[in-house]
């Protein structure tokens, strides 16, 4: 086996190694394994035939790179490939597709996250292009000690992502131990290059050989012992998915960090309303009779820092199946049933439930824990909610306007945690509360005059703001009027709070679509929105983000002048009435006038959809591959015009075997000359313009070692050419086009690979294309110049003064 296949195998087995290090950051650490081995094993075989080849370096790892993307998208997207083996609009269509389902998924799952198709892309696609820089460094550079920089990069996400450096020494040592391998081949092949390797006899050389060992092996002891030593006297760190949707794993019932869930929340409610596709989450059937209004909420955020709203304190307990009273409720009242059936595609540590929960049924209830405070039933673990069918009871609160507005003051223990402010809110959240709300007497109508404020007035819905919750963004999105579900929700909780009205904030998902017992909720239904707190009724939904969600009922004007409370609202009623906001009834898709912007729902996911572009067509990808066509007809110029020269010097007509008509011209015969000569210096034989023609071409003949018959050819074409340029008659022949051809393909054959393939791609005679454009160039100035004069000499003769006699 020879060194270059050696560093071959040794450069992939260093990328497999190191790629080890991200299986903690799946469920099925292996699953991606088969698929990631076998495009390590594309991009090192596409290297070795690529070096075989006689190409310049610099061509070799752009080749490589293309050879190993064909390979993933054959192994990706075959279905979507022309016969499927070529790659179409159809194909970047799908690769497209997989890479935003696997940015969404980043955003989505927390460590260990499912293989899906999106990630399986993602990572498998950049261990090749790791493989791919590792492979060009160590073998087709010769630089094996800077393959260990993207090794170092493949091991640094995995150890980081992973969240637990202490368990990773095993996947260190792996990664060491094939960079190691990889340096040790690249040395011996320095080595050889030198000859023997002489060790010598002194007793120093040996001293500092075990010296060097001693050393190297205690590094490499602490390096491998030392992370396994603190991950034993040190807690160990959650993981997390780049901020995934349920936020860091765990054991224990401990409450876990606020913060890091509440980011996480912001984070992938905000991902999947950007995202380019409106993926299916999950569906529930229930047997409420206003499903409609019937939101899936997630967790809420009850602390307001004056940096970012956050979940609060939770009060973490094994979940019982019938649950607690809600807090502030004074009677539970009717209870509804609701089927959830959650999508492979959505991962999370918290469950999706009906607003207040009073019972759960679910598979095992093991890893799963209660939170009293915030009535929210979250994963510990590692439990992972994929999949999961569950049932869950909710109360019907039968609130009319007449109840809210009589609700007695909140609590103290309430007031004193749903009614904080930081200090540095700006003064124009409580005096735009306050303006808003001149003439209510109660927080009822405060909070309808506040609701109607954003949903009837001049706020505009944008998911391309940035999704934050701070006071400074409240304020901002105060003045600017433009923003998404986050800003409305937490601008109407802070101001809520202003007014004396106790207020969190609340994530989950609006009811989607479907009839008046089964919904579909998609990716496009993430919603965040406000909940009040009404003494003896508990936490109240409002909704004031515009043409998204539904409405409540209990805060439509007609609803709330009605003198009898109804047991529950229904979604008929709802639709005869006029609401305060768009609303998401199942009848608005029956109506013979039905608009799709009437539903609110199917507004958003119209208007999602309608901006779907894939990115091949933006203007960025095609000014890329504009660049690239032009790169390449630049790179390709040299040939044409070289091409074109030959076939000009050699017409068919002229120098053919069989021409008829005239012998060739002087001129003719001098082209074949150059021709014969500049082929020679396409192959590295530069031309000597001292030496006579049949000089020339005898040297040509020693040089290239020419087989007998190509220099009696190039003999031939050099007698013809001196007859033209010495002798008084030149007598040309009928044709020299065979012999000048044949002198060529003798050449070739004598010439390296390399030689003929530069002499295909970038042949050096073309040279004289630069030199004839600036001989041209310098002509076209003095003709000029002596235009310039001759022009000057007359406008200027007549205003001269005659020299006299």
């Amino acid at each position: 086996m020879t060194t270059r296949a050696k560093l071959t195998l040794c450069a992939a087995l260093a990328t497999a190694l190191a790629a080890l290090s991200l299986s903690p950051l799946f469920k099925d650490s292996f699953a991606l394994s088969p698929h990631g081995l076998l495009m390590i094993a594309a991009a090192a075989a596409a290297g070795a035939g690529l070096r075989a080849l006689p190409l310049p370096r610099p061509l070799v790892l752009p080749l490589q790179l293309l050879v190993v993307l064909y390979v993933l998208m054959l192994t990706t997207v075959q279905s979507s490939m022309y016969l499927g083996v070529l790659p179409g609009p159809g194909a970047l269509d799908a690769v497209s597709s997989l890479l935003a389902e696997g940015g969404n998924d980043i955003q989505v799952y927390a460590i260990p996250a499912p293989t899906t198709d999106g990630l399986g892309l993602i990572v498998v696609g950049s261990v090749s292009l790791v493989a791919v820089l590792v492979d060009a460094l160590a073998v087709t550079y010769r630089r094996a000690a800077a393959a260990g920089l993207p090794l170092l990069a493949l091991y640094s996400v995995g150890c980081g992502l992973a969240g637990s450096p202490g368990g990773m020494w095993l996947w260190f040592l792996f990664a060491a131990a094939g960079y190691l391998g990889l340096l040790y081949t690249e040395g011996q092949d320095r080595l050889t290059r030198w000859g023997r390797v002489f060790h010598g006899t002194g007793r120093s050389a040996v001293a500092l050989s075990n010296g060097g060992r001693r050393v190297g092996l205690i590094a490499l002891a602490t390096a491998v012992l030392l992370p396994a030593v603190l991950s034993t006297l040190l807690p160990s760190t959650g993981s997390g998915l780049f901020g995934g949707f349920g936020g860091s794993g765990g054991s224990g019932t401990g409450s876990g960090a606020g913060d890091e869930r509440s980011l996480n929340l912001v984070v992938a409610l905000t991902a999947n309303l950007r995202a380019n596709d409106d993926t299916e989450l999950l569906r529930f059937s229930t047997n409420a009779t206003d499903a409609d209004q019937l939101y899936l909420r997630v967790a809420a955020l009850s602390e307001f820092d004056g940096s970012e709203w956050k979940v609060g304190p939770q009060s973490s307990e094994p979940l019982p199946t019938t649950l607690p009273l809600p807090e502030g409720m004074a009677a539970g009242g009717n209870s509804v049933q609701t089927n959830i059936k959650l999508s492979e595609k959505l991962g999370t540590t918290w469950l999706p439930m009906p607003y207040p929960v009073s019972w759960v049924e679910m598979p095992s209830t093991a890893n799963w824990r209660f939170d009293r405070t915030n009535r929210t039933v979250n994963a510990v673990n590692g439990e992972k909610t994929n999949g999961l069918s569950y049932a869950v009871g909710s109360f019907t609160v039968n609130a009319d306007a007449a109840q809210l507005r009589a609700a007695d003051p909140a609590p103290e223990d309430i007031a004193r945690r749903y009614l904080a402010l930081p200090n540095n809110l700006p003064a124009v959240v409580g005096d735009t509360a306050r303006k808003i709300t001149q003439g209510a007497t109660n927080p009822y109508d405060q909070a309808v005059a506040l609701q109607q404020y954003f949903t009837k007035g001049d706020f505009t819905y944008n998911t391309k703001i940035e999704p934050r919750t701070g006071p400074d963004a409240i304020a901002k999105f105060l003045q600017d009027k433009e923003g998404f579900c986050v800003h409305f929700a937490a601008t109407m909780a802070a101001m809520s709070r202003s007014l004396g009205i106790p207020s969190r904030v609340a994530i989950g998902f609006t009811p989607g679509t479907g009839d008046s017992s089964n919904r579909i909720v998609r990716s496009s239904n993430y919603h965040a929105w406000p909940e009040l707190y009404f003494s003896g009724l508990g936490w109240m939904r409002f909704e004031p983000t515009p043409n998204r969600g539904a409405v409540p009922l209990y805060t439509v004007p007609q609803a709330a002048k009605s003198a009898q409370p109804s047991t529950q609202p229904s979604a008929s009623s709802s639709a005869d009435q006029p609401t305060a906001g768009p609303s998401s009834s199942s009848a608005c898709g029956t109506s013979p006038k039905h608009r799709p912007e009437d539903c609110a729902d199917e507004a958003a996911i119209i208007q999602h959809r309608s901006t779907v572009t894939p990115w091949w067509q933006t203007w960025p990808a095609m000014l890329v591959a504009a660049g690239l066509v032009l790169l390449l007809a630049l790179l390709a110029t040299p040939m044409l015009l070289r091409n074109r020269l030959r076939r000009r010097r050699l017409g068919a007509g002229r120098h053919g075997p069989d021409a008829a008509g005239p012998r060739l011209t002087d001129e003719q015969v001098l082209a074949a000359w150059a021709e014969l000569v500049d082929s020679a210096w396409d192959l590295g034989l530069p031309p000597d313009e001292a030496r006579t023609p049949r000089n020339a071409a005898r040297r040509l003949a020693e040089d290239a070692h020419l087989a007998p018959a190509a220099a009696e050819a190039a003999g031939r074409v050099a007698l013809a050419t001196e007859r033209v340029m010495y002798a008084r008659e030149s007598d040309p022949p009928a044709q020299l086009g065979t012999d000048v051809r044949t002198a060529r393909e003798g050449l070739l054959i004598q010439a390296t690979r390399g030689r003929r393939l530069r002499a295909l791609l970038l042949p050096a005679s073309t040279v004289r294309f630069w030199w004839r454009t600036q001989d041209r160039v310098t002509a076209l100035r003095e003709r000029t110049a002596d235009r310039s004069a001759k022009l000057r000499e007359a406008v200027t003769r007549p205003f001269r003064r005659t020299p006299k006699d």
